[in-house]
């Protein structure tokens, strides 16, 4: 079985699960923040809904640039509603699942890179960024989103077992 086969089943629960989520979120709180120097919970959403696009990164190239010297920046997307969410989180939720089921085990162990402004910030084989930049990463800030999402009386999703508002 390839790395990608044994990675599949938890890209797919945790896929599922955050669109679980991410479509319960109410459209006319976008700038909502539950502190000051906390993202507001357009954009936590909007981050969490790029972060599949980030496994078709780690992927197909070899190296990402946040501040690329002479370049543009990772670009902002805004909060616009929940179905431009889901639309955004769909799109790339396919393609990194393209990305990821056409790679092969060669693929995942060469070296990957992030970088910031030229310098490098780590480098790791992509399996090993793929589970801590996408996967872990991913589940971090969906655990954020679920207090925001709490704290607005939205009915939280089972997501490793039963919640408060969803029995299993």
């Amino acid at each position: 079985m390839s790395i990608a086969d044994h990675l599949m089943p938890e890209f797919d629960h945790e896929m599922a699960s955050t669109r679980t989520l991410l479509e319960r979120l109410p459209d006319g709180q976008g700038d909502w923040k539950p502190h000051p120097k906390s993202l507001s919970l357009g954009d936590l959403a909007v981050h969490i809904a790029r972060i599949p696009f980030y496994a078709t990164l780690v992927v197909r190239d070899t190296e990402m640039d946040l501040n690329p010297v002479g370049g543009m920046p990772f670009p902002k997307i805004p909060f616009t509603s929940t179905d431009a969410l889901l639309t955004l989180f769909d799109d790339y939720v396919r393609d990194a699942r393209s990305a990821l089921v056409s790679a092969t085990d060669g693929d995942m162990m060469e070296i990957w890179s992030l970088k910031n402004a030229g310098q490098v910030v780590l480098s790791m084989p992509r399996v090993a960024v793929y589970r801590a930049m996408v996967m872990n990463h991913l589940i971090h800030h969906r655990g954020q989103l679920t207090v925001y999402a709490r704290m607005h009386d939205v009915p939280l999703p089972a997501i490793y077992g039963p919640s408060a508002d969803t029995p299993m």
